[in-house]
């Protein structure tokens, strides 16, 4: 009877590897105690097949009634978490910062630019991230860690193993998983204190600009034009900052487009598509694994000093990284009276 068991569950473990459902599994495991009860119901004592699955239809009944038993009791304390954690998540917090954050975030409170009321505003700040790729996994870390209240991160993608070389915030457990549902988990792992929402959605014109209005700001890791485009619109419309960051091969760049404030928008520095062999992605092109690393932190820090009000923003300058060869350049970006996007604002 154990080998039968132990074969069961081996089958049922196997088609998780392969990446099966839950619902899977259990059919798996369903399916065969069914096939071992009615070999005991319908075959002679003397037949080899019967004895091999353990010989006994009451010691199968027994294993199912202990099994029933244990999955019941399991299930039951799952739904008591989850009814305590949606209780929790949903009582006001309180503005005191605690203890535990105390200890957390005291690099970032002896700050002097920071300090306690920097931390209690970027506890307070809402952000949403727009990509969860090479540079969404960065900027995903660095605002969990320093305790932004609440992220929201959308992107349709899926892990895949080739984004194992630079998207550090995914294991190789991850691959095939949505990536909003990834990050979720392992940024819920890093900090505790700040609620994730994922989008599994593409960022779409229909809905760019009312989900940017219900948060602070918007940081863009995306690697395409078109959506790129899209996200711009949408926060001019909305009338929030976007930070945005790009990368390709060994160069990133970064800046902050806020015409809300004066201040030129994705359009004023590419009112039209640049042509593909201008603008390769990082597919055809490839790109060094640790770039998406020093762009993405980057614009971390510009989000951090944006909601803490510290230092001097990247508005109406671009960034210009070279990896290659260890430079960094600015250079100034005017917002254009006749751009199509923000002229009117």
């Amino acid at each position: 009877m154990l080998l039968t068991v132990l074969l069961i569950l081996g089958a049922a473990f196997a088609v998780r590897k392969m990446g099966g459902s839950g619902s899977a599994q259990w059919a798996i495991v369903v399916l065969g105690l069914v096939f071992v009860v009615s070999v005991q119901l319908t075959l002679p004592n003397s037949n080899p097949l019967r004895a091999a699955t353990g010989g006994s239809v009451e010691s199968w009944l027994a294993v199912i009634g202990s099994g029933g038993f244990l999955g019941a009791y399991f299930i039951g304390v799952k739904h008591l978490k989850n009814r305590i954690r949606k209780k929790s998540d949903t009582a006001p917090k309180s503005d005191k910062i605690t203890d535990s954050e105390l200890e957390r975030y005291a690099r970032h409170i002896v700050l002097r630019e920071v300090g306690g009321q920097g931390q209690k505003k970027l506890r307070k700040a809402r952000v949403l991230v727009v990509g969860a790729g090479g540079l969404g996994s960065p900027v995903l870390q660095y605002l969990t860690a320093a305790g932004v209240g609440t992220i929201g991160v959308i992107d349709d993608d899926e892990v895949s193993a080739s984004n194992l070389q630079r998207q550090v915030l995914f294991t190789e457990d991850d691959v095939d998983m949505a990536k909003v549902f990834a990050a979720q988990a392992a940024l819920s792992r890093l900090n505790p204190f700040v609620e994730v929402l994922p989008y599994n959605r593409k960022f779409t014109a229909e809905i760019g600009a009312d989900l940017a209005s219900e948060f602070d700001l918007v940081l863009d890791g995306t690697d395409t034009f078109a959506v790129r485009a899209v996200v711009n619109r949408a926060c001019v419309t909305a009338g929030k900052p976007l930070i945005s960051g790009a990368i390709g091969q060994w160069e990133g760049q970064v800046t902050v487009f806020d015409p809300a404030k004066g201040n030129p928008c994705y359009a004023c520095l590419f009112p039209n598509e640049p042509s593909d062999n201008l603008a390769p992605s990082c597919t055809e092109a490839g790109v060094i694994g640790a770039l998406p690393g020093i762009i993405g932190s980057i614009m971390a820090s510009e989000a951090i000093k944006e909601i803490v009000g510290a230092g001097q923003s990247l508005r109406g300058e671009l960034l210009i990284f070279d990896a290659l060869y260890g430079e960094s350049r600015k250079i100034k970006i005017k917002r254009r009276k006749e751009c199509e996007v923000c002229a009117g604002d």
